[in-house]
């Protein structure tokens, strides 16, 4: 039997090629602060479902009074911490990494690269990151959203280029991957 990988929310204050270090960290705040308002400790396990199936053990760092204050907001905290997982599913599940945030009206968050440093053109553009959160939501609710960020991304399909959709759940955690591998009318262009 394999051993559950582990995601460490705070290794994101290494960085990648377009987070810097100390968005990465701040992003790992989030997810400290959501996983923690939701009841878990460090080493509980999110389920990942869709496009892959497999099972992680979360680790994050302990949440301070000035850490609570400071990502108060909790639709924004969610959002960011949404990120956090992401990000790291991304990592250990595909080749990809993230290379560059999209612009607003792209339909999408991020683009993806190549992890490889290696590769001729380490920073092309190969996939779109699409990522949402729910602090607490039933089943039917992540469905509703995966399918909301699937419709989402049509507005850049003519790229030809694949989509990940990643909803992040906090209450359970459960993570919903979806892949869009040949968006409609990319051929035809």
């Amino acid at each position: 039997m394999s051993q559950i990988q582990v995601l460490n929310l705070q290794s994101l204050d290494r960085g990648l090629p377009a987070i810097t270090p100390a968005f990465g960290a701040a992003l790992a705040e989030a997810g400290a602060i959501c996983l923690t308002d939701e009841a878990h400790q460090p080493g509980v396990t999110l389920e990942v479902e869709g496009e892959f199936s497999s099972t992680f053990i979360l680790d994050w760092q302990p949440v301070t009074e000035q850490t609570r204050r400071c990502w108060n907001d909790e639709e924004y905290a969610t959002e960011q911490a949404a990120y956090a997982v992401a990000f790291l599913l991304i990592l250990q599940l595909t080749n990809l990494t993230v290379i560059e945030r999209s612009r607003k009206g792209t339909g999408f968050d991020y683009w993806l690269g190549i992890q490889d440093s290696t590769a001729t053109l380490p920073f092309q553009r190969m996939a779109r990151l699409e990522v949402s959160g729910i602090r607490k939501g039933n089943r039917s609710q992540i469905n509703a959203r995966v399918k909301q960020k699937i419709e989402q991304t049509r507005v850049s399909d003519a790229q030809g280029l694949p989509a990940y959709i990643i909803v992040v759940e906090f209450s359970r955690p459960i993570s919903v991957i979806s892949a869009k591998h040949s968006p409609e009318g990319a051929r035809s262009q």
